[in-house]
């Protein structure tokens, strides 16, 4: 071996080793780190101090003279005085500016110190938020970013606006994440403060007792719910009588539903994931598009529900305040002795201390009009009532939310309407099965066991065959070994799905469950298809209670069968197509069937993004055409009679932005294979 270096070695920089070399002097100790800048420093300031006298044109001549202008030099530089005189005396100056300049720098590190800690503990968020009608958001989970993003477009024209964050994250983190997600707030300003929410001395940080609102967020893990109930006691802790702010709360377990609205209190308002979701996924299995109406209804990009007081109104009845204003839709009324009556009868009078509940632009844009709306009586469409046929329903997949929507489903679906479900894996075709044997259901159900993934089992299935198709994610707990789970597994579904229609050349009117939001984004799915994610739709439930509590009565009545609920009806059976109506017009024809209009579809533009034709509130003044497919969106009655337009069994007609593949006339034999075996029975074999 020579002492000759590698190639590799002459060609390495410098600059690492003298990163090195520096390296190993800070790890030597103080003692040495002091004596190396001590070197360094006068290595460079003698040398500077030297030339500048050497180059000064009237500096000393003599030897004695320079080397007393280059100690003055130094001493000034250093700050170590530079005084000239008797030694003792020089000795002395030094001594009592080294004294000074010891004394000076611990003061001025006792300070940077005390700065730094101070920011330090800012940083940490353990400060208390001094602030007032205020949005406190308790926790942390995907839930933080829609809510976050909604509260600031509701917060849009409302100066001072903060939002104050409290979760188990570092402050800083936080802040980040939400910068990330959801961008600039505009007037909104956002404090995170971190710690955990079950502490009520924790809680006091967002002082919740002067909030206007106060929104729990849900909690992963098995025991989320416990956690939300031990946060919403924190919060009552933490009040104690000083205030009187709205809690919002979500529980994933409808059984732990109750100990939540007992932790919450009077003023508290406790929604259940499932319960909502499972019911929105019926509701919109049934009217396709009805997901795109929700969703315009409850973010707070565009037109949402208020309630107001108009004393000039009292002693109107509900049909004439369908028209008593321009720009803004009437859908029910807040009575001043509690309660929230969703299209009403039309002789139901307006009372004193009563409000309006309305879909308007903002809390101050609801203005009655002035003079009478012009309405086209010759343009209105003769009453068509006819009973809404069979349906044949299929479930691809399933999870625990499951017998909610079968359950939920059975409440809307026509007498005599069949579910066929499609699932795999023991536990989940025992409940399956045992929930088709259930007594006193509307529709007939069967079960299948199979793969939906495997396309050979859709091709079997003849899935195009059905007027509707549900596809869920199965939970965790029930993925087979080596199986695609959760979102992964539906979007492969999908991916099937879309290759059927496409070699049918038909569409079928599919609603997906997503239990992420980014996994819409990847769906192949046709523009303007129903997706349900069951954590932003709580989000946005959440937000709009927070913002005005009494909403919380009128999202329960939308969600409920028994009652008045959203429905898309055909145009054709409120106005005649093809002729320029004023959509008051619409409203009219809508009121003389107990029917509360909010808005209408366009079939020709349910392909096109952000709203896939969907009209929430248009001006009344504004003329509208209506042609094959539109839809009108009314507030009427729940399960019973299609409504008007209604197309008689056995006849195709187009759903969702497609065309359906048939509806089942009752009495006509089933065709063969698994799915026929699935229908006859109530429990088809594997």
């Amino acid at each position: 071996m020579t002492g000759r270096k590698t190639p590799d070695q002459r060609a390495s920089p410098a600059w690492p080793r003298v990163r090195y070399w520096f390296d190993t002097i800070v790890a030597r100790g103080t003692a040495v780190l002091i004596g190396w800048l001590t070197l360094m420093c006068l290595a460079i300031v003698v040398p500077a101090s030297a030339a500048l006298v050497w180059a000064k044109r009237d500096g000393p001549t003599t030897w004695s003279g320079q080397v007393v202008a280059v100690w003055v030099s130094v001493g000034q530089t250093l700050k170590i005085g530079g005084a000239v005189g008797s030694p003792l005396y020089v000795v002395l100056s030094v001594v009592l500016a080294l004294v000074a300049l010891l004394f000076v720098s611990t003061l001025v590190s006792l300070i940077t110190n005390g700065l730094n800690d101070k920011v330090l503990a800012l940083r940490r968020g353990r400060s208390t938020v001094l602030e007032a009608r205020h949005t406190v958001l308790l926790g942390w989970s995907d839930q933080v970013f829609p809510i976050i993003s909604e509260l600031v477009a509701a917060n849009s024209n409302r100066r001072r606006a903060v939002i104050a964050v409290l979760g188990p994250k570092d402050k800083a983190e936080m802040e980040d994440e939400i910068a990330t997600a959801v961008g600039r707030l505009g007037r909104t300003r956002l404090i995170c403060r971190s710690g955990v929410t079950t502490d009520p001395a924790v809680v006091s940080l967002v002082s919740p007792e002067t909030a206007r609102a106060v929104l729990v967020l849900t909690h992963e893990g098995e025991d989320g719910d416990a956690h939300v109930v031990k946060t919403l006691l924190a919060v009552e802790a933490a009040v104690r009588g000083r205030g009187r702010p709205a809690v919002v709360a979500a529980v994933r377990d409808g059984r732990h539903k109750r100990a939540a609205d007992l932790a919450a209190g009077a003023h508290g308002r406790v929604l259940d994931i499932e319960d909502v979701t499972a019911r929105l996924i019926a509701q919109t299995s049934c009217e396709p598009g009805l997901s795109l109406v929700y969703r315009e209804l409850l973010d707070f990009d565009g037109d949402e529900i208020y309630t107001v007081a108009e004393p000039a109104l009292t002693g109107s009845t509900f049909g004439e305040l369908l028209l008593a204003y321009a720009s803004s839709s009437v859908i029910g009324v807040l009575r001043g002795a509690g309660g929230v009556e969703l299209n009403p009868a039309a002789d139901s009078v307006l009372g004193e201390g009563d409000r309006i509940v309305l879909i308007t632009g903002d809390d101050d844009t609801a203005t009655p009009v002035t003079e009478p709306l012009l309405v086209d009586e010759a343009a209105i469409a003769a009453p068509r009532e006819s009973a809404r046929p069979p349906e044949r329903f299929l479930l691809l997949g399933w999870n625990h939310r499951a017998p909610l929507i079968m359950d939920h489903l059975d409440a809307y679906v026509p007498e005599g309407s069949v579910l066929v479900v499609m699932a795999e894996g023991e536990a989940c075709l025992r409940e399956a099965r045992r929930r088709a044997r259930a007594k006193g259901r509307r529709m007939r159900i069967g079960v299948h066991s199979g793969d939906i993934t495997d396309p050979r089992v859709l091709d079997d299935l003849d899935v195009l065959s059905f007027d509707r198709a549900i596809v869920l994610g199965y939970d965790d707990a029930d993925r087979g070994a080596g199986t695609l789970g959760g979102d992964d597994r539906t979007l492969v579904t999908l991916l099937h799905l879309r290759a059927l229609e496409e070699a049918a050349g038909r569409e079928l009117a599919v609603v997906t469950e997503m239990t992420d939001d980014r996994s819409r984004l990847l769906a192949p799915a046709r523009e303007g298809a129903d997706f349900i994610v069951g954590g932003r739709l709580i989000s946005l439930l959440m937000t709009q209670i927070a913002e005005n509590r009494h909403l919380a009565g009128v999202f329960d009545r939308l969600f409920t069968a028994a009652g008045n609920t959203l429905h898309l009806r055909p145009a054709a059976g409120y106005v005649l197509p093809g002729r320029p109506v004023s959509f008051a017009t619409v409203v009219e024809s809508g009121r003389r069937r107990g029917h509360s209009v909010i808005g209408y579809r366009v079939h020709a533009e349910g392909a096109h993004a952000p709203s896939y034709g969907v009209r929430i509130n248009p001006d009344k003044r504004e003329e509208v055409r209506f042609g094959p497919g539109d839809t009108v969106i009314v507030l009427a009655p729940g399960p019973g009679p299609a409504g008007p337009g209604a197309g008689p069994a056995g006849v195709s007609r187009r759903v969702g932005g497609g065309t359906s593949a048939r509806s089942v006339v009752p009495g006509q034999p089933a065709r063969g294979g698994p799915r026929a075996e699935a229908e006859r029975g109530v429990e088809a074999r594997e």
